[in-house]
């Protein structure tokens, strides 16, 4: 059995260590709690790209800390201060031992994803790890998932992903003919989109939700 699932905000709280990073970055560059809550809608999320959160920082701030060193602070910074719920590692574990084979699939840059990977310790409860700019493709493009698929010597037929994002992980799962769980994080679902199998608000609930259903 195929369980694929996302990292950021869907294993780890990506959102929540960014906005606790930007916080005493923004203080450390003078800035105030509205430039902070301004850089957190610039991030959107972590899908605007680096180089264009890198150059608005520059313009608004004048850091002069130069393009290419504010990437790699956006990259890695903030890095450390994620975390990984109890509740979600259980139910990694609960489901390998039900005999799911997991994948993390993950857009990004590998040393990034990577890092994060290492430093909630997320490794003992995967199979793998597959990461865009590793494979050279990335979500909501069917082959990735394909791609994770056979790394777990399986097909996407009959298995499932789990992620956050609307698009990239449910269509895309979707799309590669996967079964879809999302991870609401307490949002409604857009209404344009064909909805997932099943959604609930946390990765571990929709892990187990998934585990059960095979039962």
């Amino acid at each position: 059995m195929l369980l694929l699932v996302d990292l950021d905000n869907t294993l780890v709280d990506r959102a929540g260590a960014f906005n606790s990073w930007a916080s005493g970055f923004v203080r450390s560059l003078g800035g105030s709690a509205t430039e902070t809550s301004w850089l957190i809608a610039a991030d959107r999320d972590g899908y605007e790209p680096r180089e264009s959160v890198a150059r608005a920082i520059e313009e608004r701030f004048e850091s002069g800390l130069g393009i290419q060193t504010l990437v790699r602070i956006l990259l890695f910074d903030h890095v450390t201060q994620m975390t990984v719920d109890a509740a979600t590692t259980t139910a990694l574990q609960n489901a390998r031992e039900a005999g799911w084979k997991i994948g993390v699939v993950t857009n990004g840059t590998t040393e990034q994803q990577t890092r994060k990977v290492r430093e909630v310790g997320l490794g003992p409860f995967v199979d793998s790890v597959v990461i865009s700019e590793a494979v050279g493709v990335k979500k909501p493009d069917a082959e990735i998932f394909r791609i994770a698929a056979g790394r777990l010597g399986s097909s996407t037929s009959g298995g499932w992903m789990i992620g956050d994002h609307p698009t990239a992980d449910i269509a895309g799962g979707s799309a590669a003919g996967l079964k879809t769980g999302w991870v609401s994080r307490g949002r409604k679902w857009p209404a344009v989109l064909a909805a997932p199998d099943l959604a609930a608000a946390t990765a571990a609930d929709v892990i187990n939700a998934v585990v059960l259903s095979a039962t």
